[in-house]
């Protein structure tokens, strides 16, 4: 098995290609899965296999990518290979990915925006997320109140220094844009 790695705009995250299918699009996973924490990760065996590692502070899967994040004390020079070794590991092992559902909750918005509210969606799901998937992470739409759209980002694109930046110059001039009754991009953090 050969695993690729990129860097992405976040130093702290790397992003690991296995070549093959990392989390199935769909369902109500939608294809993605942060995890904060090794407790987070306990029905991940992937993400548990790389928390287990000295160093691991966040594991993001996406579609056909894992993004790693260190903590403040790691190497990526020692980690890598460690990380690299935990999904090969992983794979030869025959587990699933993940265990079980992950019903999100539902997002905030009133029903008689729904309209506007499909639109931001598709927006998100056509213009944005490839892109930030591309950087090893996801963006989450979580709401819409009052002309400002919620967001949640994931993977690299959480804790990134360019991550705000990208919300309110890129995203939020796109929806304003496109829908008007946009006014604002907030990003919401998760517990």
């Amino acid at each position: 098995m050969f695993i690729e790695t990129e860097g992405t705009p976040n130093p702290a995250t790397l992003k690991f290609l296995p070549g093959r299918e990392v989390m199935p699009q769909g369902g109500t996973l939608g294809g993605t899965a942060d995890f904060r924490s090794a407790e987070a990760a306990a029905r991940s065996p992937l993400a548990s296999r790389i928390f287990a590692l000295p160093g691991v502070a966040r594991v993001f899967l996406g579609a056909d990518f894992i993004t790693v994040t260190q903590d403040d004390e790691a190497e990526w020079a020692s980690l890598r290979p460690q990380v690299l070794g935990a999904i090969m590991d992983h794979y030869m092992s025959g587990l699933p990915v993940i265990e079980g559902s992950d019903a999100e909750d539902g997002d905030d918005y009133d029903p008689e925006d729904a309209e506007i509210v499909d639109q931001i969606k598709e927006l998100l799901d056509t213009r944005v997320r490839p892109a930030v998937a591309g950087d090893g992470g996801d963006i989450v739409f979580r709401g819409f109140r009052d002309g400002i759209v919620k967001l949640h980002l994931q993977g690299a694109c959480s804790g990134c220094p360019s991550s705000r930046a990208t919300l309110k110059h890129g995203v939020e001039n796109m929806l304003r844009h496109y829908v008007p009754e946009v006014v604002a991009v907030e990003q919401v953090e998760e517990v």
